[in-house]
């Protein structure tokens, strides 16, 4: 499955999440897709979540 559609799933989930459920089900659904992609970003063998703290200089 490509970004994209991962993407536009998780976007579809947000929409109707906001649509139907309130800004309450929004940031929930939002913070659980967010933890959600850290976890699968690691799992496939990326820098996971720590590595997002590191700001420019090594590449």
């Amino acid at each position: 499955m490509s970004h994209t559609l991962t993407g536009l799933i998780g976007d579809l989930a947000l929409g109707f999440a906001a649509a139907f459920g309130g800004f309450t089900s929004f940031l929930l659904v939002a913070a659980c897709g967010t933890i959600g992609h850290l976890l699968g970003s690691w799992a496939d063998g990326g820098p996971g979540p720590a590595g997002l703290r590191r700001r420019g200089g090594r590449r």
